[in-house]
Parts: structure tokens; C-alpha cells; sequence
């Protein structure tokens, strides 16, 4: 989805531009549609994330639960991960996001249309090594989401768990056996790293 503090900010009635930071679609600028609230999370946030997630990322399977523009879907995809699900309830959103995936010639990436909590209630296929989770703001999704991540068995046994959050990550109440890596603030918007114990 998307923060708030981002400086990747679509210009009014027209489409954004996201830049892919490493990996095998290294510096390749993609669009976005200017859509309410559809902001990617910004460069150097990402750049932190994935230095982070380094050793976890090649061959894994992600799941981007919010995925507004893909920029951490798209990222993961570059930089080898074996395989990708991205989950978001606006349909420019995914119609935009399928089109890059296609024009990448990435048969890896998944792209559903859906509402995240409901999909979660789901039984999972198989389970995902690295989540992404920038839900919108203010409306609570985070500790639901998480809650059924965790109770619907969605998360390999150490997953990593990327979250973003308008509060401090302490605050959050997510399950008790994630335990917080490394966290940060840019802006307004607070990111952390959490693994499953």
C-alpha cells in the first residue's frame, strides 16, 4: 500500500513513477495510477527494509498483503525471490500491477483482487517466508491481519514479517511469538522488521 510520508507522490490526475532499487530489474521505472491513498513506500525506507531481509529474500515466497503500487512486491520479485502474492482491494491498483508484472516478463508474481481479511480467513496453499503488511491507515487492519497470518498458519516457521504503522511497533499487540528485529521512523510513519518464533 502505501505511506502517507512518501515523496513518490503522483502528480494530480496522473499516473506516479516507482523505481525499482537492486536486482535483476535494477533502476527500472515503472507507473502507478493516482489513486486516493496509493503511494509507494519510499526509496530509502526500502532500501533499509531490504538491506535488512538481504539473506531472506532470494528463493523465498512473499506475500504483499497490501499491495497498492507493488513497489515491495516488484522489489522482492527483482532481487529473487522464487515466489510472489500480492493482495489489494482497488482494482486500478491490481489492473496497474498485473500490466507491470507482464511487462517484466515475470511469471512468478500473482496479483489478486480481493479484501485482505476476508482472504486470510482462507486456507493457505503453502506458507510465505517474507510478508509485507502497509495497510492503509487508521482502521485497525494491522493486529487483525497479523492475528490470522498467524492463527490460519500463513507464515513459515521463522518468517519474517514486514510492518507500517501510523504507531510505535510496541504498541501494536501482535502475537506473542513475533519478536521485533530492528525498527525506524521516517516522518510520521513507523516501519519494523519482525521474525516469527
Amino acid at each position: 500500500m502505501a505511506s502517507p510520508s512518501s515523496k513518490s507522490k503522483a502528480a494530480p490526475g496522473g499516473p506516479g513513477q516507482l523505481r525499482i532499487i537492486a536486482g535483476e530489474w535494477r533502476s527500472r521505472r515503472l507507473s502507478f495510477p493516482d489513486a486516493p491513498g496509493l503511494r509507494p513506500t519510499p526509496d530509502r525506507v526500502r532500501e533499509t527494509l531490504f538491506n535488512w531481509l538481504t539473506a531472506h529474500i532470494e528463493g523465498a515466497r512473499v506475500l504483499d498483503a497490501f499491495a497498492g503500487s507493488g513497489a515491495l512486491f516488484l522489489e522482492a520479485l527483482s532481487r529473487g525471490a522464487a515466489a510472489g502474492v500480492a493482495l489489494d482491494s482497488n482494482r486500478a491498483a491490481i489492473d496497474n500491477l498485473k500490466d507491470n508484472l507482464e511487462l517484466l516478463r515475470c511469471p512468478t508474481g500473482q496479483v489478486i483482487q480481493t479484501d485482505v481479511v476476508r482472504y486470510l480467513q482462507g486456507e493457505p496453499k503453502a506458507p510465505f517466508d517474507v510478508v509485507f503488511l502497509d495497510p492503509p491507515f487508521h482502521q485497525d487492519l494491522l493486529p487483525t491481519t497479523c492475528a490470522l497470518l498467524e492463527e490460519r498458519q500463513w507464515l513459515a516457521p521463522l518468517a519474517w514479517i514486514y510492518t507500517e504503522s501510523e504507531t510505535a511497533p510496541s504498541s501494536l499487540q501482535l502475537p506473542g511469538n513475533w519478536r521485533l528485529h530492528r525498527e525506524k521512523k521516517a516522518g510520521q510513519v513507523h516501519y519494523a522488521l519482525w521474525q516469527r518464533g
